[in-house]
C-alpha cells in the first residue's frame, strides 16, 4: 500500500455515542453546491436503466474522477453522497454520484427490485462512463451497502480491473451481511431496522403496483425484521434459495482476498450494527492492498469530527485525501 496515513478521528463534543454520531450525521442539513450536473442513464439490462449525475471539471480527462454509490434506501441525495461529492470536486475531481437501480430518480427506469449483491451494475456504470466522458484515473467508492458493492466488485475484478481504476474506498461497508443483518435486529438497533422496514415496504408497494403481474403474489404480511423481507422478498424475486444463501452469495468478505486495487475501508468499531467477522478481519490483514482502518468511535457513516478548517466531515476529508494520494502515488505494495 502506498504511505497515505488518515488523521487520527476524535469525535465532535458531545457526540461520542454512536446512536448520535448516526442520527445527527443523518439528519444534519447540507446544501449541495453541486447542482443537478449532467444525467447520464446507464442500461444495464433490458429493462433495467442506472441514472447517474456527472459533474465534470473543465480539464476532466486529465482530472482523477470519484464514482461514489450510496447506501441501503439511500439515492445521490443522500447527505454522506453530498457531502463527499461536493469534496471531491472542489479538490479538482470529476464526480459521478449513481443511484442503484430502483433507488432515487431510478425507481421509475426499472421493472425490478435492487439488493446487496449487484456488483455487475456498478462495473456497467463504471465501463460507461470512462468511455462516455474518455476518463483516465477513476476511483470507487462506497457507503455501507454500497462499500460492500464495491468491495465485491474489486474482488471480482481481481487482478483484471479496468486499467483506468486506481482506487476503491469504502466506509462503513457492510462486507458481512448475515452477521450485520442479525445485529440490525437486535432489541439497541430496532429503530434502524423498522425505519429500513418502513422504506423498503413502501418502495415495494410502489413496484408491484406498476408490475402487478410480477410482484403480486409477494406477502409483507407478518414481515418484522430485514431477514424476513430479504427471505420473502428479495431472495424470492432474484432467485436464491433464502435470505441465507442471498448474504452468502453477495457478501463481499468472500472476495477480499482477491481484491488487487488499492483499497481504503473505514469502519467504527461502535457502529451499532455493521459486524466484521473474525475471519474478515483476518482476510483483510493478509491482502496487502486493503487498508483497513477502525476507529473506535464514529458510528455509522457518520464519523462527525469537530470542525476547523472543514465541516468535520471526517470520512469524507479522508476519502477524498486517500484517492488524491493514491492517484499521484500509484506504486503500492
Amino acid at each position: 500500500m502506498n504511505r497515505w496515513h488518515p488523521t487520527p478521528f476524535v469525535p465532535r463534543r458531545g457526540l461520542q455515542h454512536p446512536d448520535v454520531q448516526t442520527i445527527v450525521s443523518h439528519f444534519l442539513p447540507r446544501a449541495s453546491t453541486l447542482g443537478r450536473g449532467l444525467v447520464r442513464d446507464v442500461p444495464v439490462e433490458a429493462d433495467v436503466v442506472i441514472r447517474c449525475h456527472v459533474h465534470l471539471q473543465k480539464s476532466h480527462q486529465a482530472a482523477a474522477t470519484l464514482v461514489a454509490v450510496h447506501g441501503l434506501e439511500g439515492s445521490v441525495d443522500a447527505q454522506y453522497m453530498v457531502g463527499l461529492s461536493a469534496k471531491a470536486f472542489a479538490a479538482g475531481m470529476n464526480v459521478v454520484r449513481m443511484n442503484m437501480r430502483n433507488c432515487g430518480e431510478g425507481e421509475q427506469l426499472t421493472s425490478t427490485l435492487y439488493h446487496s449483491g449487484l456488483s455487475s451494475d456498478l462495473d456497467r456504470v463504471v465501463r460507461d462512463v470512462i468511455a462516455e466522458y474518455s476518463l483516465r484515473h477513476v476511483g470507487v467508492v462506497g457507503y455501507s451497502m454500497g462499500g460492500n458493492l464495491v468491495l465485491k466488485l474489486a474482488g471480482e475484478w481481481g487482478a483484471s480491473a479496468p486499467p483506468e481504476v486506481f482506487a476503491v474506498a469504502t466506509v462503513s461497508p457492510a462486507m458481512d451481511l448475515s452477521a450485520s443483518s442479525a445485529a440490525l435486529h437486535a432489541w439497541r438497533n430496532r429503530v434502524y431496522e423498522l425505519t429500513f422496514l418502513v422504506s423498503l415496504a413502501r418502495r415495494f408497494h410502489r413496484k408491484r403496483k406498476g408490475f402487478p403481474e410480477r410482484y403480486q403474489d409477494f406477502k409483507l404480511l407478518g414481515i418484522t425484521s430485514l431477514r424476513d423481507f430479504d427471505d420473502r422478498v428479495v431472495a424470492r424475486a432474484f432467485g436464491f434459495a433464502d435470505a441465507e444463501d442471498y448474504y452468502a452469495q453477495s457478501a463481499s468478505a468472500r472476495r477480499l482476498s482477491d481484491v488487487r486495487v488499492p483499497a481504503l475501508i473505514l469502519h467504527a468499531s461502535d457502529d451499532p450494527f455493521i459486524r466484521v467477522l473474525p475471519e474478515t478481519r483476518a482476510t483483510l490483514a493478509n491482502n496487502p492492498h486493503i487498508r483497513f482502518v477502525e476507529t473506535r468511535h464514529g458510528g455509522h457513516c457518520a464519523f462527525l469530527a469537530q470542525p476547523s478548517s472543514d465541516d468535520g466531515r471526517w470520512a469524507e476529508t479522508e476519502v477524498v485525501s486517500f484517492l488524491l494520494h493514491t492517484h499521484h502515488h500509484p506504486l503500492h505494495g
